[in-house]
C-alpha cells in the first residue's frame, strides 16, 4: 500500500463502533449500512439550497481538517447547533458523495455559504465534483481495507465495555446459572489469572462439548431497577465482574471405595478468570458470553414523544450523581419505541424552596433546565442504557429524558 492513497469524497453520517473484535479487510459492501426513507428524503431537501444559516454553530470554522481521534458527533457538533440533526450535515453534500458513511483522517472539510444558507462540502469552493481528493495514510506491511480507518460516531472506548455485558437478566435467571464453588489455592477472592472451579446444575450444566459455550461472563446479585415514577420494577440488573473461559467441563470420575469396588464422584468445570473489574469469590454466576457484533450507531432524535427518567447510574451503587461519559439506565424500552441512536436531552429536576423573601414560606418549585444530551446504545425490552455525551451538571436518578429541541 503507497504512502498516498486517492479515494472519492465521502460524507459525515453513521458510522460504527466495533464491539470486542477488530475487523479486518472487509469488502466494500460491508460498508452500506442502511439508510432510512426519511433520513434519505431530509437529505434531499437540504441538498438543494443547503441548511440556514441560524443552524450552524456560532463558531463553525471555513476549514476543517479531519483528524484521528475525531468522531462523526464532535464534527456535527462543530458545525451544527443540534449535532443529532446528522441528515442535514449529509444532505449538505449529497450530490458530491456517492457513499454518506465514511469520512477519514486527512479530509478538508469546507463550509460554503450563500445568502442565507450554507452547504458543507470535502471539496474547494470551485471544485468539480468529479475530482478525487488524496488522503494521506501510513505506509502498511499488510493491506487493510480503507473503510477500517473511517471515523467512529464517538469514542468506542466509551462504550464497548457494555456491548458485551448482558446487562438485564431475568430475576431467576442468575439464580439458575452455572456458579463458582472454589479456587486452587481455597483464597477467598479471585482475579485476572486465577483458575476457577465452577458447578451447574441439572438445567444449565458446564460442558465442554462440542457446540457449547465456552467463552462466559461472571455477574453477581441481580438488583431490581424501579421505576421512578411508577415504583414498579423494569427488570433486574447483574453486577458484571469480568470473564471466565472453559478449561473443562463438569464429569465424573470412578474412585476406589477402599472395598474393592468403585464409586462415581462429580468433579466441577474448570475456568480461566480475565479481565476481572472486581475480585471474584464462590457463589458469583456465570453467563454465555454474547457474540461479538458489528455496531453502528446513528446519532438521531426520535420519531415518538420521550419523557423517560434515569432508573440507575450504571456501574454505580452508592454514587448521588453521574458525570459525563458514564452510562444511565433509563426507564423506556424497545417496547417504547427506544432505538439505539436515540439522542435525548437531559433535563434537571427543579428543586423546591421556600420563597421567604415577603415574610412568607411559601413552596416554590423552580424550573427544571436543560443539562445537556444523552445518547441511547444499548436496549432490553423496558430499559435502555445511555451514554452521557455533554451534560453541564451532575445527573441524578429521576432527571427526565425528553425529545431534543
Amino acid at each position: 500500500m503507497t504512502a498516498f492513497t486517492s479515494v472519492r469524497r465521502t460524507a459525515l453520517g453513521a458510522l460504527t463502533i466495533v464491539a470486542g473484535a477488530v475487523l479486518m479487510a472487509l469488502p466494500a459492501q460491508a460498508q452500506n449500512y442502511p439508510i432510512s426513507g426519511e433520513q434519505r428524503a431530509t437529505a434531499q431537501a437540504v441538498a438543494e439550497r443547503g441548511i440556514p444559516l441560524a443552524e450552524l454553530a456560532p463558531n463553525a470554522p471555513d476549514t476543517y481538517v479531519v483528524k484521528r481521534g475525531d468522531t462523526l458527533w464532535g464534527i456535527s457538533g462543530m458545525y451544527l447547533k443540534r449535532p443529532w440533526r446528522w441528515p442535514e450535515l449529509w444532505g449538505m453534500n449529497l450530490k458530491a458523495i456517492p457513499n454518506p458513511h465514511l469520512i477519514f483522517p486527512g479530509q478538508t472539510l469546507y463550509l460554503e455559504k450563500d445568502g442565507a444558507y450554507a452547504r458543507l462540502s470535502t471539496t474547494p469552493p470551485g471544485a468539480q465534483v468529479s475530482d478525487t481528493q488524496t488522503v494521506r495514510v501510513s505506509p502498511r506491511t499488510r493491506t487493510d481495507s480503507l473503510a477500517d480507518t473511517a471515523l467512529p460516531t464517538l469514542k468506542p472506548h466509551l462504550i464497548e465495555p457494555f456491548l458485551v455485558e448482558p446487562l438485564i437478566v431475568d430475576a431467576q435467571e442468575l439464580q439458575r446459572a452455572p456458579r463458582v464453588i472454589a479456587t486452587t489455592d481455597d483464597r477467598v477472592l479471585m482475579a485476572s489469572g486465577d483458575r476457577a472451579y465452577v458447578r451447574g446444575d441439572a438445567a444449565s450444566p458446564v460442558r465442554a462439548e462440542r457446540g457449547e459455550p465456552r467463552q462466559f461472563r461472571v455477574f453477581r446479585d441481580a438488583v431490581p431497577l424501579k421505576d421512578p415514577v411508577t415504583g414498579v420494577i423494569l427488570g433486574y440488573e447483574a453486577q458484571y465482574l469480568g470473564k471466565a473461559e472453559l478449561v473443562s467441563g463438569e464429569s465424573y470420575e470412578e474412585t476406589p471405595n477402599g472395598k474393592g469396588g468403585f464409586v462415581s464422584e462429580y468433579v466441577p468445570a474448570t475456568v480461566d478468570l480475565s479481565a476481572t473489574k472486581e475480585e471474584i469469590r464462590a457463589g458469583d454466576r456465570l453467563l454465555p458470553a454474547p457474540e461479538r457484533t458489528f455496531t453502528s450507531y446513528t446519532p438521531r432524535a426520535p420519531q415518538i414523544e420521550v419523557d423517560a427518567r434515569v432508573v440507575s447510574i450504571y456501574g454505580s451503587f452508592s454514587a448521588a450523581y453521574a458525570g459525563q461519559n458514564q452510562v444511565v439506565a433509563i426507564n423506556l424500552g424497545t417496547e417504547d419505541g427506544i432505538e439505539a441512536g436515540h439522542v435525548l436531552s437531559l433535563m434537571t429536576r427543579g428543586e423546591r424552596i421556600r420563597d421567604k423573601t415577603n415574610g412568607g414560606n411559601t413552596v416554590v418549585k423552580l424550573p427544571s433546565e436543560n443539562n445537556g444530551t444523552a445518547m441511547v446504545f444499548r436496549t432490553f425490552d423496558r430499559v435502555s442504557y445511555a451514554l452521557l455525551l455533554e451534560i453541564k451538571g451532575g445527573v441524578r436518578v429521576g432527571d427526565r429524558l425528553v425529545n431534543p429541541r
